[in-house]
């Protein structure tokens, strides 16, 4: 008898425990991370983000630390965490065009002082991590100076910025959709996760950004950027796949750069049609058979799918301010990603 009712509440133990972790983990949101721009003005709505990345700090002119454009415009941004504690807000340092970089990183005496700075600018604006987005090491493609050692460097930088920010507070990277310029075995132990840059991959006549190869597929697709990163040693679930809330257009026509609020308002001159290989939007007229690729609510619904059925992260996307009035694109990931 005594076996008996040990058995038992053994048993009733572990139905408690396995309900209260199933009951956790039925509750647990996938990352939906939005970048937030310090020239914009509009306010995110947290019921629809779980992380902001806030663009962008730099690395100052002496190399040893680290500015912020629009400090205010970043304390407005954290204060909402007032209304949604759980709401997880990095730093992003860096950006296209954003050097100092390599200068930096190759010195151990800036790259210790930059890192001290990062873990200052944590505490001081109350941040939960900090977010590097250097594009990119070993490349001056951006206009910024790079040198070979730079894989190399960053992997000792984000080493010292993980020890000087503690492990309470998140790191992570915006890396290149072909995962180039990093050597991610070494770096994966200091970050917690990885932000693909899924765009930006092609200009018309060709999508800049999709979900699957098809003709009209440039240098990767969203499915080859993923597979790149696993295949360079970054486990599916620390991986978070891009989506652009935004079009590459021809020029002349649409422009080089359109917001998806811009593209929506398009006269009807425009016919809006699918490629349905790849799994996305793209507009063409009597003319031209392609003129601007981009992401709309349908094709963000077949990205989240992807997302859910691999395993992986979540979401971001670039960034906020280039959706409709109505949300129409942050509403299609947050719910796409988190169904009731």
């Amino acid at each position: 008898m005594k076996y008996f009712k040990t058995i038992l509440s053994i048993t009733i133990l572990c139905t408690l425990f396995s309900c209260k972790t199933n009951s956790a983990a039925g509750k647990e949101e996938k990352i939906v991370l939005a970048y937030v721009t310090s020239w914009t003005s509009i306010i995110p709505d947290v019921n629809y983000v779980t992380h902001i990345n806030y663009a962008f700090g730099h690395v100052t002119d002496s190399f040893d630390g680290v500015r912020i454009d629009n400090e205010n415009r970043l304390r407005q941004i954290v204060a909402l965490k007032e209304q949604k504690p759980s709401l997880v807000v990095f730093l992003s340092i860096g950006g296209w065009e954003s050097g100092r970089f390599s200068e930096m990183a190759a010195d151990e005496k800036t790259r210790r002082s930059f890192a001290r700075d990062c873990a200052r600018v944590v505490k001081e604006f109350g941040l939960d991590g900090i977010d590097m987005d250097w594009e990119y090491p070993t490349s001056s493609s951006a206009g910024i100076s790079s040198s070979p050692d730079d894989t190399d460097n960053f992997t000792l930088l984000m080493r010292e910025i993980r020890e000087e920010i503690g492990n309470d507070k998140l790191l992570t990277f915006a890396s290149v959709s072909s995962a180039r310029y990093v050597n991610f075995p070494e770096v994966m132990p200091y970050i917690d996760f990885v932000n693909i840059m899924s765009y930006d991959m092609g200009t018309p006549p060709i999508h800049h950004s999709t979900l699957y190869r098809s003709e009209r597929t440039g240098r990767l697709s969203g499915d080859e950027a993923v597979k790149a990163h696993v295949e360079a040693g970054v486990p599916i679930d620390k991986l978070v796949l891009g989506i652009p809330f935004y079009g590459r257009g021809t020029q002349g026509i649409t422009g080089v750069y359109r917001n998806y609020r811009d593209i929506i308002k398009l006269d009807e001159s425009f016919e809006r049609r699918w490629d349905d290989v790849a799994k996305a939007p793209y507009l063409a007229n009597d003319t031209v058979d392609f003129i601007i690729g981009y992401a709309d609510a349908r094709s963000i619904g077949y990205r989240c799918d992807y997302i859910l059925e691999k395993g992986m992260l979540g979401a971001m996307y670039w960034d906020y301010a280039a959706d409709d009035d109505e949300g129409t694109l942050r509403k299609a990931v947050f719910n796409g990603l988190n169904r009731r």
